[in-house]
């Protein structure tokens, strides 16, 4: 939804959804009027329809929490139009029913929003697929100026038959203005891949003939093992695309001095995090060092302290290196020009590459720490020596820990920001829209017809060069992991409970 309203930017007029669920496009549409400085009731107007009674009673529910108001009604949109608004509407925002089968082409026939024809009716006089449709009446909503935004089944931008001659005629109005394709796993409740169709029937004359096509399946972050989302920085990165689509090249640019400025601020903090872990770390070890000075010299245990020894020196040599040179070279803001900006980030490069490492080095020394504290534990016996308090160094141990987990998201951070500024230059460097391999690129009405009519951007955009990807998120790859990890674990979990209970009810 937030994508939808990020492409088409519904600010002001009549906002109508058709199909409006629980009314979260009203929502997303409302944060981003407020995003702008703006009050959503002085900018925009909601109508909505619904055909479930208990559903429409949550959209009010929905809209009343969020302080809005909308003229929500129950109607059957494949049959109703019960706020009239044919060619009124500013925005147009839904996410309908997929594959709708069954609907009666009797009573919809003279439809004065069906006017590219119905998809093919069989026999019975049934429309066997209503995802044209709706796409028929996203179109005719729309103003002289209006634009929508929707999501739809990934069917529906190759089906074949009477859908692809409605498709050809909507693609011949030149409103079709920007095709997302999303993978799977988006939903809740449903794993398909869809696509995000947006029209723009007030599109400038030298792009009527052009269409945007973004492959965003690549494009994620995973929240659980069945369901993924976009970052909100994931989000802008592909809002930007569209702006530089539309000419908008000082959003670009003003995009990519956020992430700049942003990575300049999560690197300044990283040296009042790697000061706090230095000294829990001293202190753990200082805790522990009477008792280790007790150790024979041919105690193996030495051995594992001098590790552990070398690897804080490394370690804090490594952080005080880069917080000395974040605070003398990286202090001013950044200049906001496109040629300053690929300068400061070619820099930035290496200190990504160093924050990454040095969360290799944070952690290392913390495990490397909690092996000694272990082994002289269970190894050497200490907890009977009156040099060692058991009770105060797993204190010490737990503040480490915690500590290093600071000092860990914080060099994240810092690389995490310097990565979507380098996710946008690398593509576009010039900040001008160009074809990217498995990404996006600007397709004519010709291409759409050579190839059928269709609008799915996986066609258009290619595959990205088996290469090795210099921008793979070990850090991000490795969550994902464990969040797929964690959700096994407990489906495992409750999958023995149940079965545990089988059993018993069984008698066995």
């Amino acid at each position: 939804m937030q994508t939808i309203v990020n492409v088409i930017e519904p600010d002001h007029g009549i906002v109508f959804d058709c199909a409006c669920g629980s009314a979260g496009m009203f929502v997303q549409s409302s944060h981003f009027i407020e995003r702008r400085g703006a009050d959503t009731a002085h900018r925009v107007t909601f109508f909505g329809q619904e055909k479930t009674a208990t559903t429409i009673r949550l959209a009010r529910m929905n809209l009343a929490v969020h302080g809005l108001e909308g003229d929500i009604r129950e109607a059957n949109t494949f049959y109703e139009d019960v706020h009239t608004l044919y060619g009124k509407c500013d925005f147009v925002m839904a996410n309908p029913p997929f594959n709708v089968d069954m609907v009666d082409a009797e009573k919809m026939k003279d439809d004065r929003r069906l006017p590219f024809g119905l998809p093919g009716v069989n026999k019975a006089k049934k429309v066997s697929n209503g995802n044209h449709l709706w796409i028929s009446y996203f179109h005719s909503y729309l103003g002289p100026k209006g634009r929508a935004g929707f999501v739809m089944s990934s069917q529906a931008s190759s089906a074949g038959h009477g859908e692809a001659e409605v498709r050809r005629k909507i693609v011949e109005t030149g409103d079709v203005d920007v095709m997302i394709s999303i993978r799977s796993n988006f939903f809740y409740t449903r794993t398909v891949p869809c696509e995000l169709w947006h029209f723009d029937k007030g599109k400038p004359a030298d792009r009527r003939d052009q269409v945007l096509m973004i492959d965003a399946r690549n494009n994620y972050r995973k929240v659980t093992r069945k369901i993924c989302d976009f970052s909100p920085e994931q989000m802008a990165n592909l809002t930007a695309i569209v702006w530089l689509y539309r000419g908008q090249t000082d959003r670009f640019i003003a995009l990519v001095q956020q992430h700049l400025e942003r990575t300049l601020t999560e690197a300044a903090a990283i040296a009042d995090k790697a000061a706090t872990f230095r000294q829990s770390y001293d202190a753990f070890a200082a805790a522990a060092a009477p008792f280790l000075k007790t150790l024979p010299k041919d105690s193996p245990l030495r051995e594992l302290v001098k590790e552990r020894d070398d690897a804080a020196k490394t370690c804090f040599a490594a952080l005080d290196k880069w917080t000395a040179r974040i605070a003398k070279d990286w202090r001013k803001p950044c200049d906001p020009k496109l040629a300053a900006q690929k300068k400061l980030l070619a820099e930035l490069d290496d200190l990504a590459t160093a924050c990454r490492d040095l969360v290799k080095d944070v952690d290392l020394v913390f495990k490397l720490a909690a092996r000694v504290m272990d082994a002289a534990e269970k190894d050497a016996n200490a907890k009977a020596h009156e040099a060692w308090d058991g009770r105060a160094i797993g204190k010490l141990e737990k503040e480490l820990d915690a500590r290093r987990k600071e000092a860990v998201e914080q060099l994240k951070a810092a690389a995490y920001f310097e990565r979507q500024a380098h996710w946008l230059l690398s593509r576009f460097p010039d900040a001008e829209l160009v074809p990217v391999p498995g990404l996006c690129k600007v397709v004519t009405r010709a291409e759409i017809e050579a190839a059928d009519w269709s609008l799915t951007p996986g066609r258009y955009v290619g595959v990205a060069p088996a290469e090795v990807d210099e921008d793979f998120d070990f850090e991000q790859g490795m969550r994902d992991i464990h969040v797929e990890l964690a959700d096994l674990n407990k489906e495992a979990t409750d999958l023995a409970k149940k079965i545990q209970q089988n059993f018993e009810e069984l008698g066995i």
